[in-house]
């Protein structure tokens, strides 16, 4: 495993990292067991950054991570997310003492006294516009229960405002094959100021894992299934906003290229990790197999310039014009 500076938290992280979603809620059945399993195969494999969210299964994914933390030895890091609770989720609801009552629980569900990294999850454009809420995540800092703190975004307007901020250290934003517009301005603003970046849906919901047809269907519980339109949140956290059998019809083109040796998994993977902006990715893992074969994207060839080439010309033909402009 190779391991990245995450800006100027001075935590050096894996490059692939560990996202909890799918163990929490969202994605289907899953096993508490078989989640833990697939944690611990990845910080066997030097995983030793984990990114959760209080949402993902109302506390579910936070408490399995603290149970992680008391069975390990090793330091791990764990990123949790905080403002999706809210309701109605509008910028107006995003006061302080709101997120003191968000941070308190995540510490419980942790069961730490501070936590290593707190990020606004994906909250409305209008939070971006609101200093008070950025010094009330300082005076945590100050109050020794947030090392550090940042935030998840939709849109890349919304990371460039929100890095003016100085106390914002890092930045998760989407980004993979299917969605490549924050490697032209946004990469570079965040590299001049330092900024960590944390890549998420790193394999487009799947979809990039190369495992899906015409014929896979989804369950009513899993958001590949119901957000499709984005009816439940942004539809870009869906399939990367990629319409299902588009983005079928640009991986038949990428398994056309598929470097000898690697799986589409990790192909999708080390494209990410071709771009020295990103601190790390944080793919998904319900079972331990799937956590051993992201890992081993960190050890895979890099892609040659002529490679990464055609990734952008399928890129240009089959996606950009759904979805380039939108975030």
């Amino acid at each position: 495993m190779n391991y990245r500076l995450l800006g100027k938290t001075g935590m050096k992280v894996s490059e692939v990292s560990f996202g909890t979603w799918a163990i929490g809620s969202g994605w289907g059945p899953v096993e508490d067991s078989a989640s833990l399993a697939a944690m611990h195969k990845a910080v066997d494999r030097g995983v030793n950054f984990f990114d959760t969210a209080d949402v993902y299964g109302t506390g579910r994914s936070e408490k399995l991570l603290g149970q992680l933390l008391r069975e390990r030895s090793e330091t791990i890091y764990v990123a949790t997310k905080a403002g999706r609770k809210l309701s109605p989720h509008v910028a107006e609801k995003y006061t302080p003492v709101a997120l003191r009552k968000f941070v308190e629980e995540s510490l419980r569900n942790l069961r730490v006294e501070a936590l290593d990294l707190l990020q606004l999850h994906c909250p409305p454009t209008g939070v971006y516009y609101m200093p008070e809420v950025f010094d009330a995540l300082e005076l945590m800092v100050k109050a020794g229960k947030l090392r550090h703190y940042g935030v998840s975004v939709e849109k890349v307007e919304e990371a460039l405002k929100a890095i003016q901020y100085p106390g914002v250290k890092t930045v998760q934003i989407i980004y993979n094959m299917f969605r490549q517009r924050p490697a032209e301005l946004f990469f570079r603003e965040a590299k001049s100021h330092w900024i960590g970046i944390i890549v998420r849906v790193p394999l487009a919901s799947g979809l990039l894992s190369g495992r899906m047809s015409r014929a896979t269907r989804f369950r009513s519980d899993d958001h590949r299934a119901y957000n499709r339109k984005g009816q439940a949140f942004d539809r870009g956290e869906t399939f990367a906003g990629v319409d299902f059998a588009r983005g079928l019809q640009a991986v038949e083109e990428l398994r056309e290229i598929l470097p000898r040796g690697m799986s589409m998994a990790q192909f999708a993977l080390r494209w990410i990790l071709m771009n020295d902006a990103v601190s790390c990715a944080i793919p998904g893992a319900k079972t331990a197999e799937q956590a051993e074969e992201n890992c081993h994207a960190s050890e895979v060839p890099r892609l040659s310039r002529g490679l990464m080439h055609q990734v952008r010309e399928i890129y240009d033909k089959l996606i950009r014009q759904d979805v380039h402009q939108l975030w």
